[in-house]
């Protein structure tokens, strides 16, 4: 991964979550991981079984065809008589230990922990917690991403972020919707995302963070509200 890249900004953001998601999923009920998540097939269960796995290839070095679809597959399967506690006590040594060999990399796995970011966000959403997709780790979860949208040739996005998302303010923070367009009583931050492509400008984005990050994760948006201009949603999409 090229462009300005802080290489420990990835294990920032794993020990954000680590300590935002874990509490809350020890404290819950065991039939709850069964409810069904924005990833095709999988339950809250197979999420983190997945997310755990993932970041244990990170952290023993067995990357040799690694994230694969084949290969999440495979290890969701490795874990399927595993006990919740035992995938949480193995996602929780994940997110302690993957960052410090994220940093050490050449940075082509910064956008893993991007999306152990947003599987943490799909968990949220299935449970119906809040927070899916913004709060604590938000800034560092956008850094990356404005680096992976151009390392995964995504056209030039100028994005308007509103409603805080977990972001620091500009200026004195005022309630927004979660769901709503950036407006001129919100605070507001600018991403510029993406490459610029010749003969084209950029597109515009209008946006909460929660409804960034499921554009570019290939998250559902029913029901959110966003303003798009000059690109079409699947052009965003860094994950597939």
């Amino acid at each position: 991964m090229s462009e300005t890249r802080d290489p420990w900004l990835p294990h920032r953001l794993l020990l954000s979550e680590r300590d935002a998601l874990l509490p809350l999923l020890r404290h819950t009920a065991e039939s709850e991981y069964e409810r069904r998540t924005a990833c095709p097939g999988w339950t809250v269960r197979e999420v983190l079984a997945h997310c755990s796995a993932a970041l244990l290839r990170i952290v023993e070095g067995r990357l040799e065809g690694a994230f694969t679809p084949e290969a999440n597959a495979a290890d969701v399967r490795e874990r399927r008589d595993w006990s919740v506690s035992r995938i949480l006590d193995e996602l929780e040594e994940g997110f302690t230990e993957a960052g410090k060999v994220i940093a050490a990399s050449d940075g082509d796995l910064d956008v893993i922990a991007l999306g152990e970011w947003v599987h943490a966000g799909d968990v949220r959403d299935a449970l119906g917690r809040p927070g899916a997709y913004e709060g604590p780790g938000a800034a560092e979860a956008l850094a990356v991403l404005t680096v992976a949208s151009r390392v995964r040739s995504t056209p030039r996005v100028e994005a308007v972020l509103g409603g805080g998302g977990g972001l620091p303010a500009p200026e004195t923070r005022s309630p927004a919707s979660p769901a709503s367009p950036a407006s001129p009583a919100s605070p507001t931050r600018r991403l510029s995302l993406g490459n610029l492509v010749e003969g084209r400008p950029p597109a515009r984005l209008e946006t909460d963070v929660p409804t960034l990050v499921r554009l570019y994760s290939g998250r559902p948006v029913v029901g959110a509200r966003y303003v798009l201009d000059g690109a079409e949603e699947s052009e965003l999409v860094i994950y597939g």
